[in-house]
């Protein structure tokens, strides 16, 4: 057990992170930590480098420079598929098999690893059960985005990456994928989550750190950075957002 005032351990760790893509530098001289039991919020605008910072913390791109620890160990090795096993999934846009219904579709992923959590509890925490016969191609955008989260919870991860989790959800599924991140934080996970939606941010996230064209511009707390950057009085994350990143619109 750790002693009263000991911080926990860190379980992400990047250190002077450099990822190019031929000329393009996407992720530049990146230094984060993230502790045990967190859920920590990368916010940026889109271009910023966020997903190719995830995809070389899930062991799916490798550096071009620098390091990633993941659960103290680095990408590479023998040891990757047990790592990979430790790790929960779920992408803005997680492409599933059409014609399995969500039963068959949780069960399939858990299938996958050595332990985890039964395909009813999961399927029970992400409310799903009235939708367990149904077929994937039938459900809703929010329904496949909590089926989508049921199949990374369902190897019960020590760490959970949730890309844009909520985008375009209406304001129940948004409540519900919300509370079921909490309640993962509750019992000891740790989560990284990109967002576009800093009120998800500052509700979920203890700690933010804000990237644009690669770099790290801020990190703390929503407070932190509101007091730091916000300037009025009554600042929002979104205009610390507005403040470090510029106004300008971008696409893609």
């Amino acid at each position: 057990m750790s002693q009263q005032g000991e911080q926990p351990p860190v379980v992400i760790r990047a250190q002077a992170l450099v990822v190019r893509y031929g000329e393009v530098t996407a992720v530049d001289r990146l230094d984060l930590a993230i502790r045990r039991g967190e859920c920590f919020g990368l916010l940026g605008p889109n271009g910023a480098g966020k997903t190719t910072t995830v995809e070389v913390m899930e062991g799916l791109l490798s550096p071009t420079s620098g390091s990633i620890e993941v659960l103290g160990q680095r990408w590479g090795g023998r040891q990757d598929g047990a790592l990979r096993a430790r790790l929960g999934v779920a992408l803005q846009e997680t492409r599933l098999p059409e014609l399995l219904t969500v039963a068959e579709t949780v069960r399939l992923f858990r299938s996958f690893y050595p332990r985890g959590r039964s395909v009813d509890e999961v399927i029970g925490i992400l409310d799903l059960e009235e939708k367990r016969r149904a077929r994937v191609g039938k459900l809703s955008g929010g329904q496949r985005q909590r089926l989508a989260l049921a199949c990374a919870l369902v190897s019960d991860p020590e760490i959970l990456f949730l890309d844009e989790p909520t985008t375009g959800l209406d304001p129940q599924a948004r409540l519900r994928i919300w509370k079921v991140i909490e309640e993962f934080a509750a019992r000891g996970g740790t989560t990284l989550i990109t967002t576009h939606y800093m009120d998800e941010a500052a509700r979920l996230c203890p700690r933010v750190a804000v990237m644009d064209h690669g770099r790290l511009l801020a990190q703390g707390s929503p407070g932190e950075l509101i007091a730091a950057h916000g300037g009025a009085r009554e600042a929002t994350l979104d205009d610390v957002f507005v403040h470090l990143t510029g106004r300008g619109l971008r696409d893609g």
